[in-house]
């Protein structure tokens, strides 16, 4: 089989294919006949090929696909109007913690945040298929830990959790939640509250009532101070006088 027929076959089959195709797959094209590394050579041709057309190439974590280029986003959301619900800022920032800090608990998390992290924002990561229990630290309550997923690299457009950009600055700390932010939208849209099931949303509220009421026994008790009594426009001149007079001065 000669070069450009394999391309072809190659190009057809990741043009068709609904998710990425790892090389293992895409020897059985070829009924093992071609190597890994020609299969590899082969896709950074046709990479080249494709360099100056709409759709590029790429390898992402579970293999290799067609995808539209990002500076044509704009153009293309004109057929889908209606955006997808987004992910709250606190979502995104639990996910950029666990892609960074990975394996973590949800401890590790709080203490990175600085705040509770309520147990929705994991189940909708979950949901998405953007990041799964790997395992159990070995500690007291032997609490879970959580890693990122193929399909969270297949949604960034990423290869291997060594892409992620390294984040230096706030600024660059932004962009990041704001680049998780797009890619949530993208191609799933966030799963509603409404549409979770009913066990779930009570154990949130439960979360809610235990939080709301830990803090009422720690916040100080409101100071209210006393209400001076009304004067009496009625009272005699003298005794009135004697009510309206700043301490220390004669009436």
């Amino acid at each position: 089989m000669n070069t450009a027929d394999a391309k072809r076959i190659l190009e057809t089959a990741l043009i068709c294919s609904t998710q990425p195709l790892p090389v293992r797959e895409l020897r059985v094209l070829f009924d093992d006949e071609l190597g890994a590394d020609t299969i590899k050579s082969l896709l950074l041709e046709l990479q080249e090929d494709w360099s100056q057309r709409g759709l590029e190439l790429v390898s992402v974590g579970s293999g290799w696909r067609f995808q539209s280029r990002p500076e044509l986003r704009d153009h293309l959301d004109r057929l889908h109007p209606e955006k997808p619900p987004r992910y709250t800022r606190a979502v995104l920032e639990t996910l950029a913690i666990i892609a960074y800090r990975q394996p973590v608990t949800r401890g590790d998390m709080e203490d990175i945040r600085g705040v509770t992290i309520n147990s929705l924002i994991l189940k909708q990561l979950e949901d998405r298929n953007w990041v799964e229990v790997i395992g159990h630290r070995e500690t007291v309550g032997r609490p879970a830990l959580y890693a990122t997923t193929r399909q969270f690299l297949d949604d960034l457009g990423l290869a291997s959790l060594d892409q992620l950009p390294l984040i230096e600055t706030p600024a660059q700390q932004g962009a990041l939640i704001d680049a998780l932010g797009q890619a949530a939208g993208e191609d799933q849209p966030a799963l509603p509250i409404e549409d979770l099931p009913a066990e779930t949303l009570l154990l949130a509220e439960v979360e809610i009532e235990i939080e709301a009421e830990a803090a009422a026994l720690t916040a100080p008790e409101p100071f209210d101070p006393p209400i001076p009594a009304p004067v009496d426009a009625e009272a005699a001149p003298d005794e009135a006088d004697t009510t309206a007079a700043p301490s220390g001065t004669r009436p």
